[in-house]
């Protein structure tokens, strides 16, 4: 089924949450410009929905990426929850059914930085799952969906880890080399998924914090912990990967200078895990400050292009086998250019 699917170039590509630098995120436009610009994996955001469908939106809370909040017939569904620890006001994706879901439409999440973006607001529905499979599929990519909020959804009766599995599955996705990897911010969920497939795991690791079922089980570990050797050992045990912060790749100084680089790939890969990095953005509001570029005096400085093609070539050098981007267009030309 997947034989021409575009084989494991040195560096994968992962179109972060689809071409999101250039159209509104977790659109299926967005995944489809980003399998045309050169990604070799496009990433959804898993949600579900009331009557339990899984969705692509990066948080189940929808009000910045949709228009939701211009629905009179949804206005008393606008609540406060707290999810993972943090109160959040506005509408959820598990207080809607899929048919609801459909009728509205998405919207650019960072207007004051893309706002050539904006232009396509109103235009998209909220994929599926399902939608996302096919068109990777037809494109002959990869898919590299992330489980969000799985403590949050289990404790609602809404836990997706045996329901993603099984759409995985059923869509031919089976063995190491099947052209998908699943990826949790948490452990628990990963560890249970392991028991359910064979597919490749990432773990997700913050610059800081620590993994929120961690927190529920008064697990005092750190994502910083988890990323020394002896905590690369045991995520060894469960996961193919980790998908880390850059910064704990290179950490940025107060000044959002780059310092000198951690160990982090070459332990990751001692432990026999893959790095996929996050997230390469192209603007000055996201780049080290070694590679911003224009007149910081400017209204639109931070939206500004900066030589995002360096940064990547800095991480590159280092070993890293793998870029989450918000550019895949840029990350394809740094990484076919260090070849």
């Amino acid at each position: 089924m997947f034989a021409n699917v575009k084989s494991g170039p040195s560096v994968v590509i992962i179109g972060h949450r689809g071409a999101s630098g250039h159209r509104p995120e977790h659109t299926l436009a967005s995944y489809e410009l980003a399998i045309e610009l050169g990604a070799d994996y496009i990433e959804p955001d898993l949600v579900p929905t009331k009557d339990g469908a899984l969705v692509a939106r990066h948080e189940n809370e929808i009000s910045g990426t949709t228009d939701v909040a211009e629905h009179p017939e949804f206005f008393a569904r606008k609540t406060q929850k707290n999810i993972d620890g943090i109160d959040v006001t506005g509408w959820f994706t598990e207080d809607f059914t899929l048919a609801e879901l459909k009728t509205l439409r998405c919207k650019e999440r960072l207007p004051r930085l893309r706002p050539g973006n904006t232009a396509y607001d109103g235009r998209f529905s909220i994929p599926t799952l399902d939608e996302i499979i096919a068109l990777a599929q037809a494109k002959s990519v990869g898919i590299y969906p992330e489980t969000k909020h799985p403590s949050h959804f289990e404790s609602i009766g809404l836990g997706f880890d045996a329901a993603l599995a099984d759409v995985l599955h059923r869509h031919g996705y089976r063995g190491k080399r099947a052209p998908a990897f699943i990826q949790s911010f948490e452990v628990a969920n990963l560890r249970r998924l392991r028991s359910l497939t064979d597919l490749p795991l990432v773990q997700l690791m913050d610059a800081a914090g620590q993994p929120y079922d961690f927190k529920l089980a008064r697990d005092a570990r750190t994502y910083a912990q988890l990323s020394t050797p002896q905590g690369l050992a045991e995520i060894s045990t469960y996961a193919d990967c980790i998908g880390p912060n850059k910064n704990m790749i290179i950490p940025r100084a107060s000044d959002g200078a780059l310092m000198a680089p951690t160990s982090l790939i070459d332990d990751a890969h001692a432990a026999k895990l893959r790095v996929h990095a996050w997230t390469f953005r192209s603007e000055n509001e996201f780049l080290p400050a070694d590679y911003r570029r224009g007149d910081a005096d400017a209204g639109d400085y931070a939206r500004m292009r900066g030589d995002a093609r360096a940064e990547y070539a800095k991480f590159l050098g280092l070993g890293l086998d793998g870029v989450f981007s918000d550019f895949p267009d840029e990350a394809r030309e740094a990484r076919d250019g260090a070849r």
